[in-house]
């Protein structure tokens, strides 16, 4: 008999009960097998980015990249646009500038890595590693430099935003070189330890063809990759080096990339192939406004990455290759507002990436590919409103609900368990049909030495009330020895780890107190049931109960006394 200590106070608390009296909870039973693994989890989860790269420098930015460097320090990444636009380094939503390259009177080139050192030397003193999209283009560089910064806001057209920093470079020489000067840069500043463990890729989603981010043609993209890896591997012999970060899984485009990068020509140095050692591409959801609530569009997401991994595996030279999703999230325009932008605060988005991030490990096995990160593009937007509706972590200073499921996924490490639950949408339903009727109350659990971690979600696609899950939880096959585990449990839900639901009970103030400010603080934080009970275990098995609201996200940590 094995005695466990819970660190729980009663799961079932009132505050916790959003289900209408009519409404009878939904049944749900989970296994966790603590004796069967499924292979590593790997922390696919610990990848960010953003339009904006001189955000990272800012007051609010500097303290989220240091939470976001906490997750797990040194193995975090942050991927940005912008890094090599020209301007004064004034931030603007989905705009950025770093000024790193200029050319005097007689058009020689003036390098200057004040501003992109900055950013990234505040990302590695706080425990975040570059992911280093190599864009946009100069505008002493580019083939159509005017219009130059863009006069794009909430509500305008989208395409207003393409502006001339989204062209080929007039030189491609000087392009190489400036890459080459940049690379060397960092090395020489950061040292080859650093560097080596960065992700180098070329632009941003190159196949927007053609009036996306790429203004050239597609041959040209590839020849403005082949110098630029090459100038990379000049400066760093041995960068890792990848891309090409399409939009959505890219198709045919994805396709003549990766063959040209195995077997094409290359533009740079006339040889066979260009370096690939990690394959990216992007993955969004599609919401829609329904009249009076949010309707998320989670199979869209899914169904890209099923495909994405599917042209991936179409090559069998890269089936042990790493993939990152390089965006991949619930839509595709973080600095957007609007009612289909609505679930961003609160517990739908929060939910949505517990949901999305166990199917992403799912589909990577079952196309058998070496899936190593997804990327969340969201980070934050400084000096705007509280909970302005953008898709981000923080909103002045504040984490929002969403990284508390980031903070729940910094916990998860070792092997992947084998975990059932009765309620949990099947994977080929979910990528075809998404979470329309029944929900999806789902599991993911892993164990290192010393813990077994379980993550438990109740996501429904529709923003919408609904009754909450009875959970029984029951974990088999403990081993013997832990007769004296710990069991603890945080919450993402309307009451825990959510200052957005938090600052709506206030009265949602424009500007608020101090007091106020440090309450919302404190209801930022990972919430943790206090208290003690003592459970009695027979036979290497632990029973847990405990109702789980309507977009609410568990995690349940079994740990070796010490």
């Amino acid at each position: 008999m094995i005695r466990l200590r819970v660190l729980l106070c009663s799961v079932f608390v009132s505050l916790t009960t959003s289900v209408l009296a009519e409404e009878k909870p939904l049944d749900v039973s989970i296994t966790v097998d603590a004796d069967q693994t499924t292979g590593q989890l790997k922390p696919i989860w610990r990848f960010f980015g953003g339009d904006e790269p001189n955000y990272v420098y800012m007051k609010d930015g500097r303290t989220l990249t240091r939470r976001l460097g906490e997750l797990q320090k040194g193995d975090v990444y942050f991927r940005a646009h912008n890094l090599l636009t020209s301007g004064d380094g004034t931030p603007a939503l989905k705009w950025g500038s770093t000024n790193a390259y200029t050319e005097d009177e007689s058009g020689n080139p003036v390098y200057d890595w004040t501003i992109v050192d900055r950013i990234f030397d505040t990302q590695i003193e706080r425990g975040v590693r570059p992911y280093v999209q190599v864009g946009f283009m100069p505008k002493a560089l580019s083939m159509h430099p005017e219009p130059y910064q863009h006069d794009w806001r909430p509500g305008f057209a989208y395409d207003r935003i393409m502006t001339g920093w989204r062209y080929p470079p007039k030189d491609y020489d000087r392009w190489a070189e400036l890459v080459y000067q940049w690379a060397l840069h960092c090395k020489q500043r950061y040292g080859d330890e650093e560097v080596l463990r960065w992700y180098w890729q070329t632009w941003n989603e190159a196949n927007m063809l053609p009036g996306g981010y790429w203004g050239g043609t597609r041959d040209e993209f590839f020849k403005l990759h082949d110098y630029t890896v090459d100038a990379i591997r000049r400066a760093i012999p041995d960068a890792r080096v990848g891309g090409a970060d399409t939009a959505g899984d890219g198709g045919d485009f994805t396709r003549a990339f990766l063959k040209h990068s195995l077997r094409g020509k290359n533009h740079a140095t006339g040889e066979t192939g260009t370096p690939i050692d990690f394959v990216s591409f992007h993955a969004k959801g599609a919401p829609r406004w329904e009249g009076d609530h949010i309707r998320m569009g989670i199979a869209a997401q899914l169904a890209t990455v099923d495909r994405g991994f599917g042209i991936v595996a179409e090559f069998p030279e890269l089936k042990s290759t790493p993939i990152v999703i390089g965006e991949s999230d619930p839509e595709g325009c973080a600095a957007c507002q609007g009612p289909m932008f609505s679930y961003r605060n609160g517990t739908v988005y929060s939910s949505y990436t517990a949901a999305s991030f166990a199917r992403k490990h799912d589909l990577a096995a079952k196309h058998g590919v070496n899936l190593e990160g997804a990327l969340t593009w969201a980070f934050e937007f400084e000096n705007q409103p509280y909970f302005a509706g953008f898709r981000q972590l923080a909103s002045n200073g504040v984490p929002l609900a969403v990284f508390n499921v980031f903070r729940m996924f910094s916990h998860m490490e070792g092997d992947r368990l084998e975990a059932k639950s009765s309620q949990q949408v099947p994977l080929d339903e979910i990528v075809r049909s998404g979470v329309r009727q029944s929900p999806d109350v789902g599991v993911l659990a892993s164990r290192n030495e010393n813990r077994i971690t379980i993550m438990v979600w109740h996501y429904h696609d529709d923003d919408v009330k609904g009754p909450a899950a009875n959970v029984t939880l029951a974990i088999e096959n403990l081993p013997a020895e832990w007769k004296d585990a710990t069991v603890k449990h945080t919450r993402v839900d309307e009451f825990h780890s959510n200052p957005y639901d938090e600052w709506r009970r206030m009265g949602s103030p424009g500007a608020p107190s101090e007091r106020q400010y440090r309450q919302l603080m404190k209801s930022s934080e990972l919430a943790t049931y206090s208290g003690e009970t003592e459970y009695e275990l027979a036979d290497g098995s632990a029973t847990l109960t405990f109702e789980l609201p309507r977009q609410g996200v568990s995690l349940v940590e079994v740990s070796l006394a010490e």
